[in-house]
């Protein structure tokens, strides 16, 4: 079942799991399992989807009940009026601790024309752990906060890559090395990307909304093993007392 964050008459939102394609792509095969496919069966109703996150991210992705309110909804994101709060594990301190990534980016296909792509990134944690590979005896790790203002294909994952900082678990723009190194050592299989919180406007309402998602077993036990814990409830928890 699917974790449903959010549901009334005009919309709903979903926990989407890594791992899980929202719908059929040419990235995705055949036989692989969709996202809106299984909340149809979970959900009565005509649904529509009002934006798409990557396969391997988690967390909050809203739907619609009518393609009206999916056309409103696109139309917030169009105008960059919602606000995307991510939660990410990257390669490396990032220095300066905060600041802002302006890089312009193609869309789905590399050769394609760039255009403008602007994510705020703030460092939440750090890590350094005693496991040797290549070169260095201790690898670096952090704790990142990622707010993207636009909305290109795949944009915090290339911007953390672009400075040198590539996500852990991104099998595209990543490092396998350390990859592989968090799945040995630390059972992680998945892209730690995780859209932790959406604030946008309702709808039809206009009722200012904030919709937050919770973190799977693997970030869990990360954060409690990398001593992050009380530093992403702290960032969590801003976000809400501030509206997202």
């Amino acid at each position: 079942m699917l974790d449903i964050l959010y549901e009334d008459g005009d919309i709903l939102a979903v926990n989407k799991p890594a791992n899980l394609a929202v719908h059929r792509s040419k990235f995705v095969g055949p036989d692989d399992a969709f996202l809106i496919d299984l909340l149809r069966e979970q959900v009565e109703g005509p649904l529509h989807l009002a934006h798409r996150l990557d396969r391997a991210t988690s967390g909050v992705l809203l739907v619609a009940r009518s393609p009206e309110i999916a056309g409103r909804l696109g139309e917030q994101f169009m105008g960059r009026s919602v606000r995307k709060r991510y939660a990410a594990v990257v390669r490396g301190w990032p220095d300066p601790t905060e600041g802002t990534i302006d890089y312009a980016l193609p869309g789905s296909r590399d050769t394609g024309p760039r255009r403008d792509a602007t994510t705020d990134y703030r460092r939440l944690g750090t890590i350094e752990v005693d496991i040797p590979l290549g070169r260095y005896e201790k690898q670096r790790y952090a704790l990142m906060a990622a707010e993207p203002r636009t909305g290109r294909f795949r944009q915090i994952r290339k911007h953390f890559a672009h400075i040198h900082h590539p996500i852990v678990g991104d099998s595209q723009h990543g490092r396998g090395d350390h990859n592989r190194l968090f799945k040995i050592h630390f059972a992680s299989h998945r892209l730690l990307l995780h859209a932790a919180a959406l604030s946008f406007e309702h709808p039809v309402s206009g009722e200012p909304m904030l919709v937050r998602a919770g973190i799977d077993d693997t970030w869990t036990r990360l954060l409690d093993g990398f001593g992050w814990t009380a530093a992403y409830r702290d960032w969590a928890g801003a976000a809400a007392r501030a509206g997202c």
